[in-house]
């Protein structure tokens, strides 16, 4: 009798070790995959009076897939604590705060033009 219960005892401390390396391992993998994904993620920077597009979050009913989720463009003002961003609605002058997550740059039409082109000429053909 007194052989089975060490026994059980024996059985019950292993799974314990077990369960607390289970949990070692467990959490080295969280930090790991955290660094992995923190190395991934780029910074959004803005400037004053730059133009932004802001992510519309309000749910509608059969919003349609094709429909554009981000509206504006508003002029970037201010940067406040905890990743608050000040906008200003263009049209009507206005100003409000969101999260800076919700914004990303606007590039006008203008913007595709000022690329510059240059056309490529035919290769002469070996002699």
């Amino acid at each position: 009798m007194k052989a089975a219960g060490e026994k059980m005892r024996l059985q019950l401390n292993e799974m314990e070790k077990l369960r607390h390396e289970a949990y070692e391992n467990a959490k080295l993998y969280k930090e790991k995959t955290k660094q992995y994904h923190d190395k991934k993620i780029l910074r959004k920077t803005f400037e004053k009076g730059q133009k932004v597009l802001l992510f519309n979050s309000c749910l509608k009913l059969f919003l349609g897939k094709l429909r554009s989720r981000w509206i504006g463009p508003f002029v970037f003002t201010n940067v406040f604590d905890h990743g608050v961003v000040e906008i200003q609605n263009i049209k009507d002058g206005s100003t409000f705060k969101v999260n800076g997550h919700r914004l990303k740059p606007y590039f006008d039409a203008n913007f595709a033009a000022n690329i510059e082109s240059q056309a490529l000429k035919e290769p002469s053909p070996l002699s």
